[in-house]
C-alpha cells in the first residue's frame, strides 16, 4: 500500500521532468532586441525521451518584469491552460506593447496524456520603434548634403553607353566621424540604441563598437524602405559622462566611378540617424537623438566603394574620437539633411557578420616588388592587416578569386579594379580591417610591404600578419549533411562556400562584380539554401524587395532591390520574376507563415497578370531561358530548350500556386479563375510542346522534359511514359549533365520523385566531364559560375548547386507531406545507394531537429532516425514484404511505435510518432 501511494506521488513528477522546452522565440528569434509589434508570434521547441509526444494544451504567461512571471502577479498577458496543437507562430493577444521596452515571458505545455513540462525558462524580447513620434524628434544628420541636382537613381549600368561622368564628377562621398557626448547622473536599469546609417555605418559606445554587424543596416530600395538596427546597450553606458560616435560609408546608397563599378548611382550623401534609451531605476527616462548638438570631421577612409574597395589613411586618425573626453572643438557642427524617401523600419533579417578568419596563408613572390597571399579557399570576405613600418608608408593589396599565368592577381571576371589601400602612422605594430566593401577572393597581392618573414628591403613595411574574414550572413545553421562518399562531401563543402559567400542582405549572384539580387536563384536554389540556413527572416525580406521593385505595370524585374535597370531579359525574364509567386509559398510550407503570403498577395496577383498580358495564346515567349545551360556556345542565354518553354511553364507553375494560395486566404472568386487560367496555359503547353508519339517535349533536353514533368504540366495518363524518355535521353547522351540555372533544379527534382536516385549519383560523380567533380579537378573551391569552371566568369556562384537539396531530401529522404506545413508532418523516403552506403543529414525544422542516419553493414540497411516531438512522420523504406523490415530488433506488427505498416509500391511503409527509432533493411538482393 505504501509502495503505491509512493509511486503515485513519483508518476506526476517522473511525467513532468520528461517534457522539457528549448528553443523559445519571438518572430522566430530568440531573444530579439527590435521587434514590430504589429504581429507578434511566439514558438516554442519541446525535447522529451519518449516515443509519439504530442502537445495537448499551453500555457503562456508575458510580463514586463521577470520578477512579475516568478510570482504570477501584474501579468501583461496570460493565456491559461489552452488546449491546442499549436507550438509555433503563436499569436500574441494581449494589451498593446510600448515602444523600446523589455518584455519577458515563458510558457508550459501538456502532452496527449496529460502531462505537464515545468514552466520554461524566461525568454526576452525588446520592442522596436514602431512610429515616426517614436524617434522623439531624432534627425538625419550628415557631414555634407547631395544636391537634388547631383541624385542618380535608379542607377546607371556600367556598360549602358552613358557617361556617368557626364551626370557627375569623379568624387567618392566623404566618409565622416560623427559623435556627441552626453551625461548619466543616476542609476542604470537599461539602455537601447536604435540607429540607421546609409549607405552603412559603425556606431561606438564610449569607444567599443555596437554590435558585430557588417554592412548594416541591409540593403533595401531606399525610396520606398530603409532599415534601422536594434541594439541593447546597458552594460556599455556608464554613470557620469558619454559619448556616442558613428562612422559612415557608402554602401548602395552612393556608387562612384573611380575605380570598377557595376552600376553608379547617387541617393544621397552618407547620413545617420539614432535614438539612444536610457532607463533608470528611479522609473525615468533620458534620450539622446541625432540632431544640430551633433559635431563631424572626416575620418582617415579616404575611399570606400562596395565596388571599388577601400583606403585608409592611418595618419589622419583622430585617437580617442569616440571617447567622453575628445575635445571636439574643431570639428564643425553637422548638416541636418533630408531623410531618405523610404519608410524607416526595423531591419527583420539577420546582419552580416564575420563567420570565420583564415590566418594561414601560404606566400609566393611571383613579381619583383609583389607576392600573393593564398587562403586556399574562395569566399566572401574583407582582409586583416597587421603591419610595421615608418609613417606615410603606403601598401596596396588586390584580391582575387584566380591567378593570371605569371602567378598575378587575376580581377578579369569579377570586377577590375578592387583594392585596399592602407597608409602608416607609424606607430609599432598597426592592425586595420576594411568597414565599408567586401569581395570575393581567395588570394591577396601585395605590394609596397615585405611579409614579415623576409629581410626587409629598402626599409618597406614588414607585414605581421594577413587574414581573410570572412563574411556572411549571422542567420542560424538549419541542417548538415555528411557522408561516407569523399566526393559527395567535397561537393557538399564546395555548394556551402558559395552559399555563405553569397548569402549576405539579399542573396547575391556572386560577391564581387555584382552583388546583386538576381532573383531566380531565390526559389530555384531556395530548397538547398534552407536545409543549410534559417531562411525565414531573409527570404520574408526579399519578399519586400519584391514589392518595392514591382512597377506599375506589374513586371517584378530580374533583380531586387532593382538599383540599376537593365534591358531585355536581362530586366524582364519570368524564371526570375517568378521569385514573387514561389517565395510567399515557400515560407508558408517551410515555416508555417501565412503573413508573408497575404501581404504579396497583391503583387502576386498583379505579376501574374502581367505575365498573362504578355503571352500570345497562353504562351510566354520572352526572358533568358534556361540560363548558362552546357551547349556549343558559350554559356549565357538558352541554348538546348525554348525560352518559351521555360517562360510558359513557370507562368504555369506561378498561377497553379496563387490559386493554391488564394484557396487558404478565402478568395474563392480568384481562386476558380486561376484554376481555368492553368488549364488553359496547360492546354496550349502540351498543344505546342507535346509529341503525343514519341513522349518527348520540344527539343528533347533535359530541361524541356523535367520541367513540365515536376510543375504539372504532363498529363496523369503520361507521366510514366514521359518520364522513362528521360531517362532515356540521359543515357543516350552520356550521363552528362546539360541543364542550366533553371533546369537542372527540374532535373534533379524529376529524378528523385521518379526513384532514379542512382542516376543523379551516376551524372554528378564524375569528373570527366563538366560538373561538380570536374570542378573540383581544376581546383575549384566554391561552386562555380558554369559547369567547366570557366576563368572568365565567376568562380564563386551558388545558381547550379541544386544537388544539395537531393543530399538532403534524396540521400537523407527528409521532406514533408503535400498538406503539411513547416515539417508537422514529415515524409522519410531515403534512396540507399551503394555508392553512398553511410551517412547522415539532420535538418532543424521549426518542431525541432529531424536526423536521418543510414549505413549499410553486411549487405544490410541500418537507419536510425531522430524525430521530434509534435510531429508525425510516414516512413516509406525500400523493400518488398514488411518482414524484411525490423525495428528496434523486433518485427513491423510487434512494434506497438509502428502503426500500419504496409506494402506500397515496392516500398515498406508505415507511421510514426516523435522519438529515436532503428531500422534494419535486410537485403533482398
Amino acid at each position: 500500500m505504501i509502495r503505491s501511494t509512493v509511486l503515485a506521488l513519483l508518476l506526476p513528477a517522473l511525467a513532468f521532468s520528461q517534457l522539457k522546452l528549448t528553443r523559445l522565440t519571438c518572430d522566430n528569434k530568440e531573444n530579439p532586441v527590435g521587434i514590430a509589434t504589429a504581429n507578434l508570434l511566439f514558438s516554442w521547441q519541446i525535447g522529451s525521451p519518449k516515443r509519439g509526444v504530442m502537445q495537448s494544451a499551453y500555457a503562456l504567461e508575458l510580463a514586463d518584469d521577470s520578477n512579475l512571471l516568478k510570482t504570477g502577479n501584474s501579468l501583461h498577458w496570460q493565456t491559461g491552460r489552452k488546449p491546442s496543437t499549436q507550438s509555433i507562430l503563436v499569436p500574441y493577444t494581449g494589451r498593446s506593447l510600448r515602444p523600446a521596452h523589455k518584455y519577458f515571458w515563458r510558457v508550459r505545455v501538456w502532452d496527449q496524456t496529460g502531462a505537464s513540462s515545468a514552466w520554461s525558462s524566461i525568454a526576452v524580447f525588446t520592442t522596436a520603434l514602431d512610429s515616426e513620434t517614436d524617434w522623439s524628434g531624432a534627425k538625419w544628420i550628415g557631414y555634407e548634403e547631395l544636391p537634388d541636382s547631383m541624385r542618380i537613381v535608379p542607377g546607371i549600368h556600367a556598360h549602358s553607353g552613358k557617361d556617368p561622368a557626364g551626370s557627375r564628377p569623379k568624387k567618392t562621398a566623404i566618409a565622416p566621424y560623427l559623435r556627441t557626448s552626453f551625461t548619466v547622473n543616476r542609476k542604470i536599469k537599461e539602455a537601447f540604441l536604435f540607429v540607421s546609417g546609409l549607405g552603412h555605418y559603425e556606431f561606438s559606445i564610449n569607444g567599443t563598437a555596437v554590435g558585430k554587424s557588417l554592412l548594416a543596416p541591409g540593403w533595401t530600395w531606399y525610396e520606398k524602405r530603409v532599415y534601422y538596427n536594434s541594439y541593447e546597450i546597458t552594460h556599455l553606458i556608464r554613470e557620469g559622462r558619454n559619448a556616442a560616435g558613428a562612422i559612415l560609408g557608402s554602401g548602395f546608397y552612393n556608387v562612384d566611378n573611380e575605380r570598377y563599378y557595376k552600376l553608379f548611382s547617387a541617393f544621397g550623401y552618407p547620413k545617420l540617424r539614432c535614438r539612444l534609451v536610457i532607463r533608470f531605476t528611479d522609473g525615468t527616462e533620458q534620450s539622446i537623438v541625432t540632431g544640430e548638438q551633433w559635431k563631424t570631421a572626416r575620418s582617415p577612409i579616404t575611399y570606400n566603394s562596395i565596388y571599388g574597395g577601400e583606403d585608409y589613411d592611418a595618419r589622419l586618425e583622430q585617437k580617442g574620437w569616440n571617447e567622453p573626453a575628445f575635445d571636439d572643438q574643431g570639428w564643425k557642427v553637422v548638416v541636418v539633411v533630408k531623410p531618405p524617401s523610404g519608410k524607416l523600419e526595423s531591419e527583420p533579417s539577420y546582419p552580416v557578420t564575420v563567420r570565420d578568419t583564415l590566418d594561414l596563408p601560404s606566400i609566393s613572390q611571383p613579381a619583383k616588388g609583389k607576392y600573393v597571399y593564398d587562403f586556399k579557399q574562395n569566399a566572401s570576405g574583407i582582409i586583416e592587416l597587421k603591419v610595421k613600418g615608418r609613417r606615410g608608408q603606403k601598401i596596396e593589396l588586390w584580391p582575387a578569386e584566380l591567378l593570371t599565368k605569371q602567378g598575378l592577381a587575376n580581377q578579369q571576371a569579377s570586377g577590375n579594379p578592387y583594392y585596399f589601400t592602407y597608409t602608416l602612422k607609424g606607430d609599432g605594430i598597426e592592425s586595420w580591417r576594411p568597414k565599408f566593401t567586401y569581395y570575393g577572393f581567395r588570394y591577396v597581392q601585395v605590394s609596397g610591404a615585405i611579409p614579415d618573414s623576409i629581410q626587409h628591403i629598402d626599409s618597406l613595411p614588414g607585414i605581421v600578419s594577413l587574414s581573410l574574414l570572412h563574411t556572411t550572413s549571422s542567420a542560424p545553421q538549419a541542417g548538415n549533411f555528411t557522408s561516407g562518399n569523399d566526393q559527395f562531401n567535397r561537393i557538399n563543402q564546395l555548394i556551402l562556400w558559395a552559399i555563405r559567400s553569397n548569402t549576405q542582405s539579399v542573396i547575391t549572384d556572386c560577391p564581387h562584380r555584382e552583388k546583386l539580387s538576381w532573383l531566380e536563384q531565390d526559389h530555384l536554389m531556395g530548397e538547398s539554401i534552407h536545409f543549410n540556413t534559417d531562411l525565414y527572416h531573409l527570404y520574408r525580406k526579399l519578399v519586400y524587395d519584391m514589392i518595392d521593385a514591382q512597377t506599375a505595370e506589374g513586371l517584378v524585374p530580374d533583380i531586387a532591390p532593382e538599383y540599376v535597370e537593365f534591358v531585355d531579359g536581362f530586366r524582364d525574364s519570368p524564371e526570375w520574376g517568378s521569385s514573387a509567386v514561389i517565395l510567399p509559398w515557400m515560407i508558408y510550407k517551410w515555416y508555417g507563415d501565412k503573413t508573408v503570403m497575404k501581404t504579396a498577395y497583391p503583387m502576386m496577383k498583379k505579376y501574374t497578370g502581367y505575365l498573362k498580358k504578355k503571352s500570345s495564346g497562353y504562351i510566354v515567349s520572352h526572358g533568358l531561358g534556361d540560363w548558362f545551360d552546357y551547349g556549343p556556345r558559350s554559356p549565357g542565354e538558352a541554348q538546348l530548350t525554348p525560352k518559351s518553354l521555360t517562360a510558359t511553364a513557370i507562368y504555369f507553375y506561378d498561377v497553379r500556386l496563387l490559386a493554391e494560395m488564394a484557396r487558404i486566404l478565402g478568395k474563392t472568386t480568384d481562386a476558380n479563375a486561376l484554376d481555368d487560367e492553368a488549364r488553359a496555359i496547360m492546354k496550349a503547353f502540351n498543344g505546342k510542346f507535346f509529341d503525343q508519339r514519341t513522349k518527348i517535349y520540344s527539343t528533347g533536353s533535359q530541361t524541356a522534359i523535367a520541367m513540365p514533368y515536376c510543375v504539372g504540366l504532363v498529363p496523369d495518363a503520361e507521366r510514366k511514359a514521359v518520364f522513362e524518355t528521360l531517362i532515356s535521353s540521359i543515357e543516350k547522351s552520356g550521363k552528362a549533365l546539360t541543364a542550366g540555372d533553371v533546369g537542372f533544379h527540374y532535373l534533379i527534382d524529376a529524378l528523385r520523385e521518379g526513384g532514379a536516385s542512382g542516376l543523379i549519383y551516376e551524372m554528378n560523380a564524375r569528373s570527366d566531364v563538366p560538373g561538380y567533380g570536374f570542378q573540383l579537378k581544376k581546383g575549384a573551391t566554391a561552386l562555380t559560375e558554369s559547369w567547366p569552371a570557366l576563368e572568365e566568369v565567376s568562380n564563386n556562384h551558388l545558381m547550379l548547386g541544386h544537388i544539395m537539396q537531393w543530399f538532403y531530401d534524396g540521400l537523407g529522404g527528409i521532406g514533408q507531406s503535400e498538406k503539411s506545413l513547416a515539417y508537422q508532418h514529415l515524409i522519410i523516403k531515403p534512396a540507399f545507394l551503394d555508392s553512398v552506403a553511410s551517412g547522415t543529414a539532420t535538418y532543424q525544422t521549426p518542431y525541432g531537429t529531424v536526423s536521418s542516419s543510414w549505413k549499410k553493414v553486411n549487405g544490410n540497411w541500418n537507419l536510425h532516425l531522430q524525430l521530434p516531438p509534435n510531429t508525425k512522420t510516414t516512413l516509406s523504406l525500400p523493400a518488398t514484404s514488411i518482414e524484411n523490415v525490423r525495428a528496434d530488433q523486433q518485427s513491423l506488427t510487434g512494434n506497438k511505435d509502428i502503426r500500419s505498416p504496409r506494402q506500397e509500391n515496392g516500398r515498406v511503409v508505415m507511421e510514426l510518432g516523435s522519438g529515436e527509432y532503428h531500422f534494419k533493411i535486410k537485403n533482398e538482393k
